[in-house]
């Protein structure tokens, strides 16, 4: 299943968060496998899905300080 906006949101948090594209990229695919698991209504995915990396990533780098 292609994931909408894939592409752009993994540029955008990647940007956002000063984290490579391929650790995001791998981030922002696992989170959206377990969100989108058996969800019915997919429509704020993304928008969910990219809070979340975020807040994760944002998470890392407050614990390596």
């Amino acid at each position: 299943m292609a994931l909408p906006n894939f592409e752009n949101v993994v540029n955008a948090v990647a940007s956002d968060t000063n984290t490579p594209t391929e650790t995001v990229s791998k981030m922002y695919a696992d989170t959206w496998a377990e969100y989108s698991d058996g969800a019915r209504i997919l429509d704020y995915l993304t928008v969910l899905v990219a809070k979340r990396v975020r807040e994760n990533l944002r998470g890392i780098r407050q614990d390596r300080h």
